[in-house]
């Protein structure tokens, strides 16, 4: 698994979610999800290599540990564990002894397609949780850990251990790690000219004399 640079995850905490789903639309790439955002209002931005944990249902297989444990003990200090429980919203799958044993060890965030539990803990530690929603119900008996660190599906993004995870307070986007200089130069680059437009906008230009001279519907081609 590749290790994000220093120089990189700057370049990163410096644009937006957005910005990055522009770049990867206009590179033909996916990594857009939908409907997993900050779990509180004033939640701090995330953005690291991904830990992936796969759940499935509980049954009479049974996990010799905890989810989430393996990933807590795998991942490097910066990295984001992204959990993949297929959406489901009527069991948690992330509390607070996990986000607890995730903040020590360093990891910048946790990225869940399901809910969560504990909000309050994750709070009081400041420590950033990206979600579906909260729900009280205990993963116990309901959910268990299926695999750690392989290739998972994440709000309909192929994810795989090493990806970039980027979140933000208007969600969450992957971008494939091979293709991470491509897209961080591409969204500089639209960062730059929605700068520009603003800047224009707030020096008195009419939105249509914006509009004509960056020809905003086409920005991505």
């Amino acid at each position: 698994m590749k290790t994000l640079s220093t120089t990189n995850r700057e370049r990163l905490m410096k644009l937006s979610t957005t910005n990055v789903a522009d770049a990867l639309d206009s590179l033909g790439l996916k990594g857009a999800t939908f409907g997993i955002n900050a779990i509180w209002p004033t939640m701090d931005k995330v953005v690291g290599a991904a830990v992936t944990v796969k759940l499935v249902a509980a049954g009479l297989t049974k996990s010799k540990t905890h989810l989430g444990v393996k990933a807590i003990d795998l991942a490097q200090a910066g990295d984001v564990i992204l959990v993949d429980n297929s959406g489901r919203l009527d069991t948690s799958c992330w509390g607070g002894i996990l986000a607890n044993g995730a903040k020590t060890k360093g990891v910048s965030g946790v990225v869940i397609d399901g809910a969560c539990r504990d909000v309050d803990d994750y709070v009081e530690i400041n420590f950033p949780v990206y979600a579906r929603g909260s729900v009280v119900s205990t993963a116990r008996g309901r959910i268990m850990e299926q695999s750690t660190n392989e290739m998972v599906q994440f709000g309909g993004i192929q994810v795989r251990p090493g990806d970039i995870v980027i979140g933000d307070k208007s969600g969450v986007v992957i971008i494939p790690q091979e293709k991470l200089e491509d897209v961080l130069a591409k969204a500089e680059e639209l960062w730059q000219k929605e700068e520009d437009m603003v800047s224009e906008i707030r020096s008195g230009k009419t939105m249509t004399e914006v509009d004509e001279k960056f020809s905003y519907e086409n920005m991505l081609k």
